[in-house]
């Protein structure tokens, strides 16, 4: 009963700030349902603080609280979100692109993570919080992945270059799945002092060991799940039924993937890009293509809706204390410096190689947007001295990447485009 309750709320909520968006705010629709749920969440408090007898904020906080926002991420949206995202994902852009692409989110997670684990230590002992190196790495392993979703609607609308929304959307695809598990890989090692769960040292070996089973083990049981849902549907021509396939498919291998304690979000992917191209080519009907399209459309929407709407909601989560803020408003920039390490070093070593146009690697380092996951994976940690800190700071960057950076990416390109017209010499598209 809980579960129809919450669900009719919160689409209550995405529709009523929806309309409110649609007439008053006029931003862009996730983040105007970011912006009027935090609004709207603030103003409770406000009016909580003002009246306290009202007893809002309690309340509020209650029925916030009750929906584990960690849980419903990270596994259900997520899988179904990057899912949709792979579905309308050309894969021959991708391999044209592979060597930017998985450096980025590899490469780049690795080094985002260092270096915000390290601003992040030096910014908590500023401000004397007691944060342990180990948890600073965590915090810079969950605040390094980017939103697929988010990063994916703004490249569409500004009209970027298809090479560049190729790097920007392929690195978010699959950043992800491997931010997921470097997050769980550290949190394992920070909550055992370095050990396992059998007080054995883990190692750089057992290290790689679960690094390789978590992504492999997650793209083999993508292809694998793909695979058999390609076959089903090649085997029929009913649109209803293809679709119903389809969203079988990836909620399955989700529930298949948590059991396996293989990667998820990478496994979604995988299954989405073969059904999205081969499935496509060769499975589907131009009417199953069509009604296909419409229905994950609709999802993504909606779930994405309920996504940033929640993530505005979240502010209930937080404890407002000073050290903690100061703490995460001095992260922000350096959160962005790390962003530009993860580009910058990758993208350097493969200079010889790919050539980018002109502006993208200012375009990859601000369009590089944090959302809900790494709300989620922080929410996700145990109670702790570390959690507060790490959590307040997540939440501050989030909330800056999507309203800051989210709105002004996008005039951010268009600049960049009109400059490369005035000058009549159109930047070399990347190889």
């Amino acid at each position: 009963m809980f579960v129809l309750e919450a669900t009719t709320v919160l689409w209550v909520l995405a529709a009523a700030f929806g309309l409110l968006n649609h007439h008053v705010l006029k931003l862009p629709f996730t983040i105007g349902l970011l912006v009027s749920g935090l609004t709207a969440s603030l103003a409770m408090l406000g009016m909580d603080a003002l009246v306290p007898s009202l007893g809002l904020a309690d309340e509020a906080r209650t029925a916030v609280l009750e929906i584990d926002f960690a849980d419903a991420v990270l596994h259900g949206l997520l899988s179904v979100l990057l899912f949709a995202g792979a579905l309308h994902t050309d894969i021959d852009r991708l391999l044209d692109r592979a060597g930017p692409i998985l450096s980025l989110a590899t490469v780049g997670v690795v080094v985002s993570t260092a270096v915000a684990g390290g601003a992040a230590w030096a910014v908590f002992g500023l401000f004397g919080l007691e944060v342990p190196f180990a948890w600073c790495l965590v915090f810079g392993a969950l605040i390094s992945p980017t939103d697929p979703i988010a990063v994916l609607g703004i490249m569409r609308s500004a009209g970027a270059r298809p090479s560049l929304e190729a790097k920007i959307v392929g690195e978010s695809l699959f950043n992800d799945g491997v931010g997921v598990v470097v997050f769980l890989v550290l949190v394992q090692m920070a909550s055992g002092g370095g050990h396992d769960g059998h007080g054995q040292a883990i190692g750089a070996a057992a290290v790689a060991k679960l690094l390789f089973l978590e992504i492999v083990g997650g793209l083999v049981l993508g292809l694998a799940f793909g695979w058999i849902a390609y076959r089903a549907m090649r085997s029929l021509d009913a649109a209803n039924l293809e679709i119903l396939i389809s969203a079988a498919c990836v909620l399955a291998l989700n529930l298949v993937a948590l059991k396996l304690h293989v990667s998820a979000p990478l496994a979604a992917v995988a299954a989405g890009l073969l059904l999205g191209n081969r499935g496509r080519l060769f499975a589907m009907s131009d009417e199953t293509k069509r009604h296909l399209d419409i229905v994950w459309h609709f999802i993504d929407e909606v779930l994405n809706a309920i996504l940033f709407l929640l993530v505005g909601l979240e502010v209930f989560a937080l404890a407002f204390q000073l050290q903690p803020m100061l703490a995460g408003l001095v992260l922000i920039p350096l959160v962005l410096l790390a962003r530009s390490a993860a580009v910058f070093l990758p993208l350097a070593a493969l200079r010889r190689f790919v050539d980018l146009p002109r502006g993208s690697r200012r375009v990859l380092i601000w369009g590089g947007l944090k959302g809900g996951i790494s709300v989620a994976l922080a929410m996700s940690l145990e109670p702790s001295a570390a959690r507060e800190p790490i959590l307040v700071a997540t939440y501050l960057t989030v909330i800056f990447s999507i309203v800051v950076q989210g709105l002004t990416v996008g005039p951010l390109i268009r600049r960049l485009a009109e400059d490369s017209d005035a000058t009549g010499a159109p930047a070399p598209p990347s190889r």
